[in-house]
């Protein structure tokens, strides 16, 4: 992207990150404040997120999501909501009843989980979903709440595990190893990965060419969970931690979303061994 383009130059399209203040939710804003008109919603009070005047308190339990849509009238929305299962489905509900009536279209973050019940082969945008998690369910039901807008209006983002410096997990493995608690690896798990930072630029190019439809937004490889989780750890520092290895099952087992019909340009596609070599520190 060329140096110095910013928002008047990006259509300055007002867009508004439902869970803005999450890991991912925070990741997004971060990378399209500086470009568009970018707001976000916050539940925890957090200083930095209450003094931020692009910030607004959004308690999905509570408040109803037409109030926080009403007061900014964004042109793009992108879901990130995380919490109580319920309050999802009807924050949701109401978002696609906006989307009907306004201007206005929902990228939602969706999960490799639309696809758990399917162990043996890695799964592809068209692929029928289904789930044995409560959480796959969770994220297919608003899958299919999206599938009957029209496609304009919606873009579905099927994101796998994410391991990025700033990610829960790298954070998790970190303190395990510190604290000498075994890291656990599952080794009959084949799947790909991301990071936070390839993924929110990716966001960015689906606005910027006001992409819409379902996306795989994952390494275009596989790797074995075991494998990847040793390499991570490797390139944390030299440790020499205990592995709970973690049998689910005999057989391998996929949890994998790989693009196959909307596949982003080349300087958009990551290896796995990308997120390793260039999104993880010690």
């Amino acid at each position: 992207m060329a140096k110095g383009r910013r928002k008047k130059d990006e259509g300055n399209k007002k867009i508004l990150i439902l869970g803005g203040s999450g890991f991912l939710g925070n990741a997004i804003y971060k990378e399209l404040c500086k470009y568009f008109d970018t707001y976000g919603t916050y539940l925890s009070a957090r200083k930095s997120f209450e003094d931020n005047r692009q910030f607004f308190r959004y308690n999905m339990e509570e408040d109803d999501v037409f109030g926080i849509l009403e007061k900014v009238k964004p042109q793009i929305i992108i879901s990130a909501l995380r919490g109580n299962f319920a309050a999802q489905i009807q924050a949701h509900q109401h978002i696609v009843e906006y989307l009907l009536q306004n201007e206005c279209m929902l990228y939602f973050l969706s999960s490799a989980n639309v696809f758990d019940a399917y162990r043996k082969y890695p799964s592809y945008e068209y692929d029928k979903t289904l789930s044995e998690s409560v959480y796959g369910r969770l994220k297919i039901k608003i899958e299919n709440m999206m599938l009957r807008l029209p496609q304009e209006k919606m873009g579905i983002l099927r994101v796998p595990m994410v391991f990025g410096n700033g990610s829960p997990r790298i954070k998790e493995i970190k303190k395990f190893i510190w604290e000498n608690e075994p890291v656990e690896v599952f080794p009959n798990l084949i799947l790909n990965v991301t990071s936070e930072d390839k993924l929110t630029q990716q966001i960015h190019y689906l606005i910027n060419r006001n992409k819409t439809g379902i996306y795989h937004l994952g390494s275009n490889d596989l790797v074995h969970h075991e494998d990847f989780i040793k390499e991570v750890v490797e390139r944390i520092g030299n440790f020499n931690p205990i592995y709970k290895r973690v049998y689910t099952t005999n057989e391998e087992r996929y949890l994998a979303v790989l693009p196959k019909d909307n596949k982003l340009p080349k300087n958009l596609q990551v290896g796995y061994q990308d997120v390793i070599d260039h999104h993880i520190t010690g």
